[in-house]
């Protein structure tokens, strides 16, 4: 897995029951197609999507992201930076957290500081300026990759609201 295969795999689900193909997937995300191409191949032979390639297999997904994502791309809080918020600094799950600690996405436009996050692939800040949903997916993930228990308990509950509808 590469960090860009959970990218896709969320994006997939916030499109919905929306027809879309590869292109349409890397255009909105800014990557190629052959990238999306090899990602789809590696997220069927680690059995989160099925053979089509069409449809996330949610509840693996929601498995892998619970009990794996901290572990294949963890992430420590880097410097203060502008940027997006992401994890518990997102706009949506700051109803569930009270903090005066943000986490940011480095971005040149961010009009947020905060500790820097790691995206999971470079030009993710474009991809999300576009998507609300995928943009929220990425920030509970990210809660997951740098949260404390009780705020992945959260994400984890946040998730599987979005993933298991």
């Amino acid at each position: 897995m590469r960090p860009q295969d959970i990218v896709i795999l969320l994006k997939m689900i916030a499109l919905g029951k929306s027809y879309w193909q590869s292109k349409d997937i890397a255009q909105s995300l800014y990557i190629s197609s052959s990238e999306v191409s090899e990602s789809l191949n590696r997220s069927y032979i680690g059995g989160l999507i099925d053979y089509n390639k069409k449809k996330v297999n949610r509840q693996s997904l929601l498995e892998f992201l619970q009990h794996g994502i901290h572990y294949v791309f963890p992430e420590q809080p880097g410097s203060m930076t502008n940027g997006i918020p992401t994890a518990h600094s997102h706009p949506y799950l700051r109803q569930f957290f009270d903090s005066d600690l943000l986490y940011v996405w480095a971005d040149i436009h961010g009009k947020e500081r905060g500790l820097s996050i790691e995206p999971l692939y470079p030009k993710q800040t474009l991809a999300i300026k576009s998507d609300e949903t995928l943009y929220k997916l990425l920030a509970l993930v990210d809660v997951i990759r740098v949260g404390r228990q009780r705020e992945i308990n959260v994400a984890v509950k946040e998730l599987s609201k979005i993933l298991l509808a």
